[in-house]
């Protein structure tokens, strides 16, 4: 493995362990390949965390290959890769473990040991005694340090074996310090424990043995980062977390937060300079990797973390923003939006034309029109909060005082056939006018909505050349409330991209095809707008 380690204002001190790769593949629905995992490694390397476990190396074909990989074609900047494993067997020798002895080949220069710290699970798990397990931590620790290896030790379910026998769990500490362990972690492995819990244990333990002290909470009570913050403040100077909380079960602490809080509510600098500006890009970039949809309301980094709706609120942001923001969004790479809805007041509307770069002029009648409308529409059943683009169409023809027209909709149909072979047929014809030009166009598709759009586009192209780029990657349907007996009311979300951006419209009708229209009709006219193309009308 190739290092190039930068120079920074960086010890020892303080370190900042991820584990995604192994623990955050845990998680239900995630499943890494390789080249995931090379991947995800990288973008961690580059936000600046000081280890990245890498996985179990002879434990499975995946992580063998992956530490093999890791060696040729990473060249790690900031980070030291970690294998992890177990202690010997009971009733070996650790210099003759062919675990143990993987853990040597996978080239890390850092290795990781699980050892079992409460004492039923030393009984009925490992089905050895209480001595052999120490024996066991001793000889491995012992033995991979005289191979020249930095080992930490995971004493797994600490907090709970800490409960049942505190004796016997602080011995386990004492004997993996003793035997040459760097650093000895307290896993709370069922995530029962509570800050104050943690703290209390923490502080008892690191008096008691003098050993330096890690931190590894699962988030079972919702308390994962709370936790791993108490345990800092009880001492603990080693945090085991996960990308984005990744992890078995409800996950592991969050390492974007808790690195957040160490670097801007601590003031412990555990990142290199300037790196804590790519924690937003970085979170959302490992969750492309992961195929999971980033979540928008995770602290510090998810879109609508510094997002403001309420229009009290957004009176206060327009005289300074920190009245309603903890931090500037800026710090960790994140925007402060405005959430334009029924709540919204004058103050909302001006500052998201500002963001939306609408110049309204300070006119208060032009604001006032643009809240009342968006007020009269949202009792209708528009969303403008997650529809950005119709609320930008919006605005602009507020400013303009007529509507902003690529084209004019003549009429349109869906037509939907069920054949006797059990086949589906989708038609749909558009007319409509476009720069003076009456056209015609027919289109089949998978499905009414798509034949729509082929429909349209067909139409369109020859006059628009630039909506060859457009296409609709996300489509969403939501029945509201019934209004008049059984009928209700259909909103459909649109999500459009050009390959450099995406927006989103929003249609409202009594149906679900007539939604979808109006949603095409927004992505369309938004796309041209975006791609600079003047009205037509």
């Amino acid at each position: 493995m190739t290092e190039t380690r930068e120079s920074s204002e960086l010890d020892d001190s303080f370190h900042v362990f991820d584990t995604t790769l192994r623990d955050g593949a845990q998680r239900e629905g995630i499943n890494l390949t390789v080249a995931d995992k090379l991947a995800i490694a990288r973008h961690l390397d580059d936000f600046g965390v000081g280890f990245i476990e890498g996985g179990w190396p002879g434990a499975n074909p995946r992580d063998t290959e992956f530490f093999a990989r890791a060696q040729q074609e990473i060249e790690f900047r900031h980070a030291q890769l970690v294998a992890f494993g177990a202690t010997r067997r009971p009733g070996g020798k650790a210099a003759e473990d062919p675990q143990v002895r993987a853990l040597l080949e996978s080239g890390a220069p850092v290795i990781t040991l699980v050892a079992k710290s409460h004492d039923r699970h030393v009984e009925l798990a490992l089905r050895t005694t209480l001595d052999e397990n120490l024996e066991m931590i001793r000889d491995t620790v012992s033995h991979l340090r005289a191979a020249g290896r930095r080992v930490f030790v995971d004493c797994e379910h600490f907090f709970d074996g800490y409960r049942a026998n505190a004796q016997y769990a602080t011995s386990v500490v004492r004997t993996a310090a003793e035997a040459g362990a760097d650093v000895v972690i307290l896993c709370d492995t069922n995530g029962g424990m509570l800050p104050a819990q943690v703290h209390a244990v923490v502080s008892t333990v690191r008096t008691d043995t003098g050993a330096r002290l890690g931190i590894h909470a699962q988030d079972d009570t919702g308390c994962a980062v709370a936790n791993t913050l108490a345990a800092v403040d009880a001492g603990a100077s080693h945090v085991q977390c996960t990308a984005n909380g990744y992890g078995e079960r409800v996950g592991n602490a969050n390492l974007f937060p808790v690195v957040a809080a160490l670097e801007l509510k601590y003031g412990r600098k555990v990142l290199p300079e300037g790196r804590l500006r790519d924690m937003t890009r970085i979170s959302h970039a490992i969750a492309e990797v992961v195929n999971l949809t980033p979540s928008t309301h995770q602290p510090y980094v998810g879109v609508s973390a510094f997002a403001h709706k309420a229009g009290l609120h957004a009176s206060a942001i327009k005289v300074d923003p920190d009245l309603y923001q903890h931090i500037d969004p800026e710090l960790v790479g994140n925007t402060m939006r405005m959430l334009v809805s029924d709540m919204a007041g004058r103050a909302s509307v001006e500052l998201k034309g500002k963001e939306l770069g609408v110049d309204l002029g300070g006119d208060r009648e032009l604001v006032g029109r643009v809240v009342e409308r968006v007020k009269e529409r949202e009792l209708r059943g528009y969303t403008y909060e997650a529809a950005d683009a119709s609320f930008e169409l919006l605005l602009r023809e507020e400013v303009a005082g007529k509507p902003l027209r690529y084209f004019r909709t003549e009429s349109w149909r869906a037509i939907t056939e069920d054949r006797p072979d059990g086949t589906h047929a989708n038609e749909a014809t558009v007319k409509l006018w476009a720069k003076g030009e009456r056209i015609v166009a027919t289109a089949e598709g998978n499905g009414p909505v798509n034949a729509l759009d082929r429909a349209l586009r067909v139409a369109l192209e020859r006059i628009y050349p630039e909506l060859a780029a457009l296409g609709l990657v996300d489509y969403k349907v939501r029945i509201l409330e019934g209004r008049h007996g059984t009928q209700s009311t259909t909103r459909v979300l649109i999500s459009t991209s050009d390959g450099k951006g995406e927006w989103s419209t929003v249609g409202v009708a009594d149906n679900v095809i007539a939604a979808s229209w109006q949603a095409l009709e927004d992505a369309y006219a938004y796309g041209l707008l975006r791609a600079g193309v003047e009205p037509a009308e």
